[in-house]
C-alpha cells in the first residue's frame, strides 16, 4: 500500500491529515490511476494526464462520477495546502461496491489524491545512463493505467535483485514492449523507434518525446521490435514522469552508448523545453479561469 508523504491529501474534495490516509486508501476492487510530477508547484502536463484517466475509465467501461474540473480544483489546493514545489502526487480513483467510504453516496467511486514517494535520476544518471534488464511479462490491459499490484511486486523484486534501475518487458510474443514504469525508446541511426501505440500504456511523457522529434524534425517509427535485435540499436532511452528523458547504459549487461548519442541529446534538451512550454500554459490557463469565475 502507497504512503502519503505530506501533511495532507485530498479524499473527494476534502482535505484530510496524513495521519487519517490508511483508513481512506485501500487494495481493494479495482483502482485507475495516474502520477503528476509537480514541478515549481505546477503540475506538469496535468491536462494530458486527466485525457488519459478518462480513456482509461472509457477502456475499463467505468463511468466517472467526479468532473475534470472538480480534479482540478482539488489538485490545486492539495499542492498549495502541502506548498510543495516538486514531488509526485498520486490521482486515485477506486471502484469498491464494498466499501462504505464513498466520495458520492450511492456511487462505488472514490476519489484520491496524495504525495507519494519519489526518485529523480541523479545527474550522473543522466550524463551516462542507466543499468536495466529485461522481464517476460505483459499487462493485461496496457493501454488503461489500472493498478495491478501482483505484477508491480514481482517486478520491482526482480529490479532490485538485479540492481538495475528499470526493467523492460517482453510480452509473449517476444517483442519488446515497455517498461515496468516508463516507455522505451530505441534509436536506429538517424530513426526513432518504439512500440507500437496499441500494445504499450500510451505515457504523458511518451507523447512529448513524439512531438518534440515532430519539431526537431527526427524521424520516429512505430514497429514491433523482437528481443533478439535489441543489440543492434545504436542507443536507448527511458521515459516517464520521474525520469523525463534518461539514456540506458545497458540491457542485461549489453552495453550501450546512449549517453553520447546525438538524436538522444537533441530529444532531452527539446523535451525539456515542451515542458518549460507545458508550465506557462497551465499558469496561463488558471490565470483565465480565476478571471473568468
Amino acid at each position: 500500500m502507497d504512503k502519503c508523504t505530506e501533511m495532507y491529501f485530498l479524499f473527494g474534495d476534502e482535505l484530510k491529515s496524513s495521519e487519517e490516509f490508511d483508513s481512506y486508501s485501500s487494495d481493494a476492487g479495482k483502482s485507475l490511476y495516474e502520477v503528476i510530477r509537480v514541478s515549481d508547484g505546477i503540475p506538469i502536463f496535468f491536462m494530458e494526464h486527466l485525457s488519459r484517466l478518462e480513456n482509461s475509465a472509457k477502456i475499463m467501461k467505468y463511468s466517472l462520477t467526479i468532473t475534470r474540473n472538480e480534479i482540478i480544483d482539488g489538485v490545486i489546493k492539495l499542492i498549495s495546502h502541502n506548498k510543495v514545489k516538486d514531488g509526485n502526487l498520486k490521482l486515485v480513483i477506486n471502484y469498491n461496491p464494498h466499501d462504505e467510504n464513498l466520495y458520492n453516496k450511492g456511487s462505488n467511486e472514490k476519489f484520491l489524491v496524495y504525495f507519494v514517494k519519489h526518485s529523480y535520476p541523479t545527474k550522473n544518471q543522466y550524463t551516462e545512463g542507466v543499468k536495466t534488464i529485461t522481464y517476460h511479462g505483459e499487462r493485461s490491459n496496457p493501454n488503461a493505467k489500472v493498478i495491478n499490484n501482483e505484477f508491480r511486486e514481482n517486478v520491482n523484486l526482480k529490479i532490485k535483485g538485479e540492481n538495475v534501475y528499470e526493467a523492460i518487458l517482453i510480452d509473449n510474443a517476444g517483442y519488446i514492449t515497455e517498461g515496468s514504469k516508463s516507455n522505451i525508446f530505441m534509436v536506429k541511426g538517424t530513426t526513432v523507434v518504439t512500440s507500437r501505440v496499441m500494445n504499450v500504456l500510451p505515457g504523458i511523457t511518451r507523447q512529448f518525446i513524439i512531438k518534440t522529434c515532430e519539431k526537431l524534425n527526427i524521424k520516429f517509427i512505430e514497429q514491433d521490435v523482437f528481443e533478439k535485435d535489441l543489440k543492434s540499436y545504436n542507443g536507448l532511452f527511458i521515459s516517464g514522469t520521474s525520469p523525463k528523458v534518461l539514456p540506458i547504459e545497458s540491457v542485461d549487461g549489453f552495453s550501450f552508448n546512449s549517453s553520447e548519442n546525438s538524436i538522444i541529446k537533441a530529444i532531452m534538451v527539446g523535451f525539456d523545453d515542451e515542458l518549460k512550454e507545458n508550465k506557462q500554459k497551465f499558469v496561463k490557463f488558471i490565470s483565465n479561469r480565476t478571471i473568468n469565475k
